[in-house]
């Protein structure tokens, strides 16, 4: 114990008091960065093409995990490309010919590409389905240059450090969601069915074996 000048002695703090002053710092410490992190924007995970949501024809969310443990053909596609009428039928025969049990062709339209797409999702969806015969899934039409691209595709091209130069450009993308192989529009659909083929077959043969 010390004394002040005028003789009066002054206690050193407690003990007791001194557990408590640092229990209540470290307290506070602890409450200030549980809400800075709160605060803060969460890291999100790492995406693949499935954890995406789209817009579909009639301006409506969704959901691109309903394809996961699927194998997917993702084209941008265009109405009135010198290519249009080739590859919309090429895409429908590999569609029906894979099935969708375990193959889906995706198709995004984009207006990015000259004149090739100027119509509105409604014009777009009756040329495919009632000129073309079409049953897969088209997409609400999008961009997919620029800033304004969209975040799915987007991903697919970031995957293969590519920009398609023009329409009908098809991403192959894995039941995880992966990008595995790509073609330019001019490219040969036998290739393709090829790879579309062989990676439904492993799909067939590892839920076989999980059986």
């Amino acid at each position: 114990m010390e004394a002040l000048p005028g003789g009066y002695p002054v206690k050193s703090p407690a003990p007791k008091a001194r557990i408590f002053l640092l229990f209540f710092s470290v307290a506070i410490c602890i409450g200030t960065l549980f809400l800075l992190q709160n605060k803060l924007p969460k890291a999100r995970k790492t995406k693949d093409f499935y954890s995406f949501d789209v817009q579909d024809m009639r301006g409506r969310t969704v959901s691109l995990e309903k394809y996961r443990g699927k194998a997917s053909l993702v084209v941008n596609v265009a109405s009135r490309c010198e290519q249009t009428e080739r590859n919309y039928r090429e895409l429908q025969e590999l569609h029906r010919e894979l099935g969708t049990s375990h193959f889906n062709v995706l198709a995004f339209p984009c207006g990015q590409y000259g004149d090739t797409e100027p119509g509105t999702n409604r014009d777009i969806e009756n040329f495919a389905k009632s000129t073309l015969g079409v049953t897969f899934p088209i997409f609400s039409k999008i961009k997919i240059m620029g800033s304004e691209a969209d975040p799915a595709f987007k991903y697919l091209t970031d995957s293969v450090q590519k920009t398609p130069k023009w329409n009908f450009w098809k991403f192959l993308v894995n039941p995880e969601g992966k990008v595995v192989k790509f073609w330019k529009a001019e490219d040969s659909v036998e290739t393709i069915r090829q790879e579309a083929t062989a990676l439904v077959r492993e799909i067939i043969l590892r839920k076989r074996a999980e059986l």
